[in-house]
This record gives structure tokens, C-alpha cells and sequence, in this order.
């Protein structure tokens, strides 16, 4: 984030993060904007924390009436919808609407359902614009030409993360820190399958 926010200042650029205690745009984040532009790839899954923060932005945006555009993506597990639905009493940044844990929509999809559910704060509503994907349909096997962040490093690890995820309110490890995030698991009290582990430092996870 540093390195970001070095390389924009040297463009005159302000680099707010949404994340932590700051997850919401706050109206000075908006001041003197005209429009928002949301493009950020997300992978389908109900804890992949990238529909929270649209969340976020779609009410700061609402609260402020500044208009939001949303550059839709194709979804890489958007193919099927899996997993129970979200409970309303345990809502949090890791889940935060009543959707299954594989919910099968685009980013622009899901901000519509947000809009059209009234789920924004107060039932306030978005000033939304979708700009959509062309010949992406939800039967195609899509596949990232880049990881959309540093523990999903391909393909393998988007397909096994709404299952893995699971495991990260356990004591049970997933492989975050080593070189096969999302692609494994394991414990010291585990004592059935074929691989062992011995810590080692990796430069950069």
C-alpha cells in the first residue's frame, strides 16, 4: 500500500484504503467527486471481503448521492450457487447479506440484487450504473489471467476456496504463509495423509 500510495502522489493522487477500521468511504472521502467507479475482481464467494466494501461504497455513495458505476466482471465460479444462506444475526465483514457461501452472480449482478432487496442501510438506494461484460454467460468456465489477491495465486485455489475457507475459524491452518495458499490444509495433531510440514521463512506471504 505504501508503494501505491508513493507512486500516486507523485501524480498528485490521493490513495484512501477502504479496510480495517476505515471500511466505509466517509463524506469527506466523496467531497468534490462527481461519480465513483467500482471495478474490482471478486470471486464469488460470500467471505471474499471485495462485495462488503461495495456494499460500503453503494451506501457512502447513497448517503452522499454521488452516482456509483460498477464495471462488472466475469465471475470465475460463477457457474453454480452452493452453500446455505447467511444467516441475518451473524452479518459481519466476512458476510455481510443473506446470500449462500457460492452465490453464483457477477460484482454487477450481486450490487443490483443489493439495490433491488433495498439492503443498504435505512433501504436507502444506490444511483447505480452497470457497465456489463460482453459474451461472458454464466455457464463459462472463466479463468483469471491474474490472482485476483496475494492467497488465491490461481485457479486451483479459486475452485477449493469456498470449501477451505471454512477451516479459518478453526485451528486448522490452510496453507496461508506457505507457497500453496487455499490448496491445503493441516495441523500438528493431524496425524492421517501423506504430507508433513516444517516451518521455513518465504520472502513476501
Amino acid at each position: 500500500l505504501e508503494r501505491i500510495r508513493k507512486d500516486a502522489a507523485s501524480l498528485g493522487l490521493e490513495v484512501i484504503s477502504l479496510y480495517g477500521n476505515h471500511k466505509k468511504p466517509t463524506k469527506a472521502d466523496l467531497q468534490n467527486l462527481d461519480i465513483l467507479v467500482f471495478d474490482i475482481q471478486d470471486v464469488g464467494t460470500r467471505f471474499y471481503t471485495y462485495i462488503s466494501t461495495l456494499v460500503y461504497v453503494m451506501e457512502a455513495c447513497a448517503e452522499n448521492h454521488v452516482p456509483l458505476i460498477v464495471l462488472d466482471r466475469p465471475n470465475p465460479n460463477g457457474y453454480y450457487v452452493d452453500g446455505p444462506v447467511l444467516e441475518p444475526e451473524y452479518k459481519s465483514f466476512v458476510g455481510i447479506n443473506p446470500v449462500p457461501i457460492v452465490y453464483g452472480m457477477t460484482i454487477g449482478e450481486y450490487a443490483k440484487m443489493v439495490n433491488g432487496e433495498k439492503w443498504l442501510s435505512g433501504g436507502i438506494q444506490c444511483n447505480l450504473n452497470i457497465i456489463k461484460c460482453n459474451n461472458y454467460k454464466h455457464n463459462s468456465r472463466y479463468r483469471l489471467p491474474i490472482r485476483p489477491s496475494p492467497n488465491l495465486q490461481d485457479m486451483k485455489a479459486i475452485y477449493l476456496y469456498p470449501s477451505l475457507c471454512l477451516f479459518e475459524g478453526t485451528v486448522v491452518s490452510v496453507g496461508r504463509g506457505t507457497e500453496m495458499p487455499f490448496r491445503i490444509y493441516g495441523h500438528p495433531k493431524l496425524t492421517t495423509g501423506s504430507y508433513s510440514f516444517k516451518p521455513k521463512p518465504i520472502k513476501g506471504v
